[in-house]
């Protein structure tokens, strides 16, 4: 039996302490520091270092301990941990270490201990064979950090695919024709509606004049997609794009520009015609120029088939709904263009509905989030760039309801005089609809809770005929089974009664169900706007006396107000004033720089003692107000004459005032007290001018009100003499 293997640093007393370089410096930090690699056999261990007492670092403890994996690792989750745990787990395979027979001295010891997981060989006997012995176990991050790559995972950059220049140019023609294009100044325009024909006509006389390069500038919607121009431009022209710059294409005519512009006039004037029907959109364009049975963005049929199989399902179904648009600014697949559709269809009606039993036909709040909601990621059916005769559009939406339950139609950029509500009125009402979303770019349609498939719907109209077929051969059995019967007491055959028959049935649907003539539709419309009128006179007839009782409660405050203000009586003796003074005190008073103002507050006392202030050192002065009416301002200026006791000289118009000249008079006595008890304070005058103000806008609001009352009252006589009218 072997000998149980020994540890490799032996805690005997005779065997000498560790060497301070096996386990790194003391002042070396164990996370970061990489394994210092061991000396040769016959150097000696290092001497200790001596350390200045100004820079002595502080003592730390050198001892080393096994420590297990869970141990707390300095840093958290990041490299500096992961560094740590192997560290650690080289710690633990050295406590594992090989028997003592194997260990022949410390260096080689050492050598083990920073060189794992690499173990020593033991000695072995001449002619013996040497037996790989299993390696141990690395860690799952060790081959990574080895191979010095790591543990992350990226998101792997899709390849660009190649455009059809580069794939059908040679290297060096491409280059030639890319530096070409950066010294290209002029450029076509493409407007909102896309690559139109004028854009391809500017394009063709560029070429025509002897350019290889034409240069178009896309802008929205069409410039979210530039890959998406670029194949509607080598659709529709023929070209290649070679190179794109921000949002500038720049195309090259090609060798055979003669051939492709034959092709692509073909193409042009066969979409306008609206005789391309199917359309594969994840082909290569340059196909629909080589073969004439090819569709817009075709695939040869011996290709592989591409893309998705949602992809292909959506193209398989949008191929039956009509011709494709071209044009489209977003990816594929492309919608159908709805402008190529028939306008009328012979016979087109309304497709019958029928809700189950149970269920209401109105939606939900919960169910119009739902549905919004689904119908964001779908792909765009219809394109549309007209307001009516949309009956071949509504017949291709309720084709689509038949698989797929909402239908989301596009507004076409560009186009003059796009209304989105009118489409979507006149789509609600061709089809049976509802409307669930309506802005500027989409209209979508969900189909209802009652939409029925086409199949279904005869099925149901079906089976109500023959309903209606068996109730009418009942009746006929009925009549003829009572007309062999003989007449009980004084009944006649006049005189027979249609209670519980399928004729009363009959009568009540016709006299009630189905009597939706025009004349009850009238009286109907009549009705509900009588009852309209009516509340709406009631609603302004309640708020007309809540202004009534407002009015009531200012005019009690401006009441108790007025209580407080006893205006003064005018004086018997008053000073007489020639025409020549009166004109020296006006000049006087249009040439002075001082003034008093008036404001919101109106005459108050302070106003009064501000004047007193000023004839205490002058003989006139003037009052500027902002009153517009002359009735106001001429009862503002006695009232001013009244309170301080001197002498109106004149009224001044002035730009957008009114100046008011006051003189102090001859025999002029400075008040003894300074307060006037008679008029209202700052504050009362304050709040007088909010309550007048207050009444002002009351009282406009309470005539506004008095004239659209009197205006419901006359529509509203008229429209009960209508209904007087057309009563029987």
């Amino acid at each position: 039996m072997a000998p149980p293997p020994l540890p490799l640093f032996s805690p005997s007393p005779k065997a000498p302490p560790p060497p301070p370089w096996l386990h790194g410096s003391s002042t070396q930090s164990r996370d970061s520091a990489p394994p210092v690699p061991p000396p040769p056999a016959d150097a000696t261990p290092p001497k200790p270092r001596t350390h200045s007492p100004k820079s002595a670092p502080a003592k730390k403890n050198t001892k080393t301990t096994a420590k297990p994996l869970t141990a707390g690792v300095p840093g958290g989750r990041t490299h500096r941990a992961v560094l740590g745990i192997i560290r650690r787990v080289r710690s633990l395979e050295l406590s594992d270490a090989p028997s003592a027979s194997s260990v022949h001295d410390s260096n080689a010891g050492a050598a083990a201990a920073f060189h794992l997981p690499i173990e020593p060989s033991p000695p072995r006997e001449p002619g013996q064979e040497v037996v790989e012995k299993a390696k141990p176990r690395a860690v799952p991050w060790a081959a990574a950090r080895d191979e010095g790559l790591k543990v992350a995972l990226r998101r792997e950059k899709k390849p660009r695919k190649p455009t059809r220049a580069e794939t059908e140019l040679e290297t060096d023609e491409l280059d030639r024709l890319r530096r070409l294009a950066r010294g290209m100044g002029r450029w076509a325009r493409a407007k909102k509606a896309g690559v139109t024909d004028e854009v391809v006509e500017e394009m063709r006389r560029e070429w025509a004049s002897g350019e290889e390069l034409a240069a178009v500038r896309i802008v929205e919607p069409l410039r979210r997609s530039m890959d998406r121009a670029r194949e509607i431009l080598e659709i529709k022209t023929g070209g290649l794009v070679v190179w794109t710059k921000g949002d500038i294409h720049f195309v090259y005519k090609g060798s055979k520009y003669q051939q492709n512009a034959k092709h692509s006039h073909t193409f042009v004037t066969n979409v306008h015609k609206g005789s391309l029907v199917k359309q594969n959109v994840r082909g290569e364009a340059d196909d629909a120029f080589q073969e004439n049975d090819q569709s817009i963005c075709g695939q040869k049929d011996e290709e592989p088939v591409k893309g998705t199989l949602y992809e292909r399902e959506v193209n398989r179904l949008l191929d039956t709904l009509g011709p494709r648009f071209v044009d489209w600014w977003w990816d594929t697949p492309l919608p159908v263009d709805a402008d190529l559709l028939p306008e009328f269809i012979p016979g087109f009606k309304t497709p019958f509905r029928q809700c189950p039993p149970g269920v209401r036909p109105t939606l939900a709040d919960e169910e119009l989030t739902y549905l919004r909601k689904l119908a964001r990621p779908l792909p765009t059916h219809f394109a549309l760039g007209r307001n009516t005769r949309l009956q071949g559009l509504a017949a291709a939406i309720l084709k689509l309801w038949e698989k797929s339950l909402i239908a989301k139609i596009a507004v076409k950029v560009g186009i003059q005089n796009t209304n989105n509500e009118q489409m979507a009125w006149n789509l609600k009402h061709l089809t049976g609809g509802t409307v669930i979303l309506r802005n500027k770019d989409f209209v979508i349609l969900y189909r209802g809770k009652d939409f029925l498939p086409g199949g279904v719907a005869q099925t149901v109209i079906q089976r109500e005929a023959q309903v209606d077929d068996e109730q009418v051969k009942e009746e006929e059995a009925r009549l003829k089974a009572v007309d062999s019967l003989q007449m009980v007491g004084e009944l006649s055959s006049d005189e027979e009664s249609s209670v519980g028959t399928f004729r009363e049935y009959k009568d009540f649907h016709a006299d009630f169900v189905h009597a939706n003539t025009e004349k009850s539709n009238t009286m109907i419309e009549l009705e509900a706007e009588k009852y309209r009128l009516e509340k709406e006179l009631k609603d302004h007839e309640w708020k007309l006396s809540i202004l009534n009782k407002k009015i009531e409660r200012s005019n009690q405050a401006l009441a108790k107000l007025r209580s407080s203000w006893s205006p003064s009586e005018q004086s018997a003796d008053r000073e007489l004033l020639t025409e020549e003074e009166k004109i020296m005190f006006r000049r006087i008073g249009r040439k002075m720089d001082g003034l008093v103002l008036l404001g919101r507050r109106g005459i108050f006392d302070g106003v009064i003692e501000e004047i007193h202030q000023h004839w205490k050192h002058k003989e006139v002065v003037k009052v500027i107000t902002k009153q517009n009416q002359a009735r106001q301002i001429m009862y503002t200026a006695n009232l001013l004459e009244v309170e301080t006791g001197g002498i109106l000289i004149a009224v001044e118009k002035l730009t957008t005032s009114h100046a008011i000249i006051l003189y102090r008079g001859k025999n002029y006595r400075r008040p003894a007290k300074s307060s006037f008890s008679n008029l209202l304070t700052k504050r009362e005058a304050l709040r007088r001018s909010l309550e007048v103000q207050r009444r002002g806008s009351m009282k406009y609001f309470v005539r506004e009100r008095q004239k659209s009352i009197s205006e419901l009252k006359r529509r509203l006589r008229y429209v009960t003499r209508q209904i007087r009218y057309r009563t029987p």
